[in-house]
């Protein structure tokens, strides 16, 4: 009677098991729901809040010599009420026509604001009022981790959606100008031809980065313009109709310093800017710049390469003089000069 007694015991035990395992398996499963649902709707929720201001964007270029137009197409995305587009430059430079496509399948001409190469971002703008736009947020917030959604029109498909997580930040990609564009954001979020110059959202419904490229052959590294380097574009284009930078009449290239020079001069350098070349009757040429001179500063900033210098010039005003610090022969000097308008 024991031995059955133990034996019914037994069995009740390894039930009660079973009962909690199937238990804890359907609360793990409960909580995966869970979290896919939250997952689902947040970007359900962004798409519909998002998804009417996304425009697909068709534009024509003509070849004179051959009297031909060729086209392309691209994605933007409506930023202002009235009509105002943010997209590439790449998708919009130098066309001769240009019509925008909204989510409801109205057909607008479109009209080239402005653009600046050297980001690789573009203003137009459709003649219509009271459209659905989506918001530019801070991309200086933005964490490793947080949720990417890219919406554009890729390969022709209209509204389509992927979505993947930031990454990485403060990453550089060079415009086909040649020129850095900085604190460029990487993401996962797949990216087809066609989905340049779509937004890229976070999980507020806020534009975070402007779609410019993909990486071919390689998954999972898809790249996006800043969100602040947008808004400064758009406020440079909207009110000047391009983007206004410095422009001093120089030529150069990356050199190191001489570590002995950096410890006599206490300058925080590991490398300068070569002059090679001055142009005549130059801000540069005015002030008596030559080929041979280092600038290692502007304005106490260090200056490194090429690129500190560019960035400095696109964030000091023009005509204000500032103080570029040099190495001639060895010896350190100052001197101010005005920037000018780059043509």
């Amino acid at each position: 009677m024991q031995r059955i007694h133990k034996f019914l015991s037994d069995i009740d035990k390894k039930i009660k098991q079973e009962d909690q395992l199937n238990s804890t398996k359907e609360k793990t499963a409960n909580e995966d729901n869970n979290l896919l649902d939250a997952y689902s709707k947040a970007v359900v929720d962004v798409v519909d809040k998002i998804g009417p201001a996304v425009v697909s964007i068709n534009v024509g270029w003509r070849i004179e010599e051959h009297g031909m137009q060729r086209g392309g197409a691209g994605s933007g995305v409506i930023f202002a009420p009235d009509g105002y587009i943010l997209t590439n430059s790449h998708v919009v430079h130098n066309a001769t026509q240009l019509s925008v496509v909204l989510n409801n399948g109205k057909t607008y001409e479109a009209e080239l604001v402005g653009d600046d190469p050297a980001t690789d971002l573009a203003v137009i703008r459709v003649q219509a009022n009271n459209l659905p736009f989506a918001r530019i947020g801070d991309s200086d917030s933005l964490r490793v981790g947080q949720l990417a959604i890219a919406i554009g029109n890729p390969l022709g498909f209209q509204s389509t959606v992927s979505t993947g997580v930031v990454s990485a930040t403060g990453r550089h990609l060079r415009s086909q100008q040649g020129r850095l564009i900085e604190n460029i954001v990487q993401h996962t979020a797949p990216l087809n031809p066609g989905n340049s110059g779509g937004p890229l959202v976070d999980s507020k419904g806020q534009v975070i980065g402007i779609n410019v490229a993909i990486i071919h052959m390689a998954q999972g590294l898809s790249f996006a313009i800043p969100a602040n380097t947008a808004k400064w574009v758009v406020s440079q284009i909207l009110l000047h109709g391009r983007v206004k930078r410095g422009y001093l009449g120089i030529a150069g290239r990356k050199v190191p310093v001489d570590q002995r020079l950096n410890q006599f001069y206490t300058l925080e350098n590991k490398s300068a800017v070569h002059i090679e070349h001055v142009e005549g009757n130059s801000p540069a040429d005015r002030i008596g710049l030559r080929e041979y001179d280092l600038i290692v500063a502007a304005e106490g900033e260090a200056i490194n390469d090429v690129d500190d210098l560019h960035r400095f010039l696109s964030q000091w005003p023009l005509g204000r003089p500032f103080t570029l610090t040099i190495i001639r022969n060895d010896e350190l000097h100052d001197a101010d000069i005005v920037p000018v308008e780059a043509l």
